[in-house]
């Protein structure tokens, strides 16, 4: 059963209308913004109407039963700006994904699944697929692999009409050739959305190779949702120690990024739905919050407080969708509700 709009949703789904008219105005014009050129007419982008909203939620579908909630695209909550489809499949080629439906989810068809993409599309929502996942093992370490993964990913683009591709490689990348398929990614479909999930140690410095690969697309990566959980404690901004599931936890960790090159738009909290939803690290949603606040706004802040602000800040994401709303999409409706209500 589709999920009835709230009053804000609407206003969130205007304001996303709006922004596609003008979107559209200005293309004709030939006036495009950096990131959002219009890909050629040999390989049309998807008809998305809107780009990512500048404070933005996104949230992992499942596309597989491990005991969350089951959910077909059309049952995620509009709260979410991205959402990111788990997981493409690695095949017998290097570097190369595919991607299957589970019929664990419900689909009676492709097609089925398709237009639920389009019509999260029509509502402003964007689409990626993801790559990896604890289970991932696509390779991506010299030219041919490298292009095989764009080719593949672009193709896969223009079937499904994903919006994008989400980096969630947790056994590790070379930035080098992942860079370099991202931006023949990049190449084909400009107005690409790339999301990136690296654990917590992948971006403890601008040195390690996932940052180095986030810093490496600068120019047109999305954001960096990194996994502020599964992890321990961990080293913050000011070279302090700090533990798991805790407000200063997120704020400096955070702040390595912000402070290492990304840009404020291009960096997320991601969290867990539920204490189900992963091994450790889960935080209320009220502690997500107090993080976007101290972050953004420099208010409720703990013992940590960055030495400026940054209201640019894209927004929080979650794994997943499903486990959202096993627990009656507390997510979507607390972080999502704070996320677009940021100045």
């Amino acid at each position: 059963m589709v999920r009835a709009r709230s009053g804000r949703a609407k206003s969130r789904f205007r304001t996303r209308l709006l922004a596609g008219v003008a979107a559209t105005v200005l293309s004709s014009a030939g006036i495009v913004a950096a990131g959002t050129a219009n890909a050629s007419e040999e390989h049309p982008a998807p008809a998305s109407p809107a780009a990512v909203p500048g404070h933005a939620v996104t949230g992992y579908w499942q596309n597989f039963n491990n005991g969350a909630t089951v959910q077909k695209l059309k049952d995620v909550d509009d709260a979410y700006d991205i959402i990111a489809v788990s997981f493409a499949d690695a095949t017998g080629q290097p570097g190369a994904v595919t991607f299957h439906l589970d019929p664990s989810v419900g689909y009676g068809s492709t097609d089925e699944f398709k237009a639920d993409i389009k019509a999260k599309q029509a509502a402003g929502t964007s689409v990626v697929l993801s790559v990896g996942g604890e289970k991932g093992s696509v390779s991506v370490n010299d030219d041919t692999s490298a292009k095989n993964f764009a080719d593949s990913v672009n193709g896969l683009m223009d079937e499904y009409g994903f919006n994008g591709v989400d980096i969630d490689l947790e056994n590790g990348l070379d930035s080098t050739y992942m860079t370099q398929a991202l931006k023949a990614v990049h190449d084909r479909h400009s107005d690409v959305v790339v999301t990136m999930a690296p654990q917590t140690i992948d971006m403890q410095s601008p040195q390690n190779e996932y940052f180095k690969t986030a810093l490496g697309i600068k120019d047109f990566l999305t954001v960096v949702n990194m996994q502020y959980y599964n992890s321990g404690s961990m080293n913050g901004c000011d070279g302090k120690v700090y533990a798991q599931g805790s407000v200063d936890f997120l704020t400096s960790l955070a702040c390595i990024q912000l402070e290492g090159g990304l840009d404020p738009s291009q960096v997320g909290i991601g969290v867990p739905a539920s204490a189900r939803a992963a091994g450790s690290g889960y935080v209320p949603p009220s502690v997500v919050n107090a993080a976007l606040d101290c972050l953004t706004q420099g208010t409720n802040c703990g013992s940590f407080k960055p030495s400026k602000t940054y209201p640019g800040l894209r927004g929080a994401m979650t794994w997943s969708t499903n486990w959202d709303a096993a627990n009656g999409n507390e997510f979507a409706g607390q972080v999502g509700a704070h996320v677009h209500g940021l100045p």
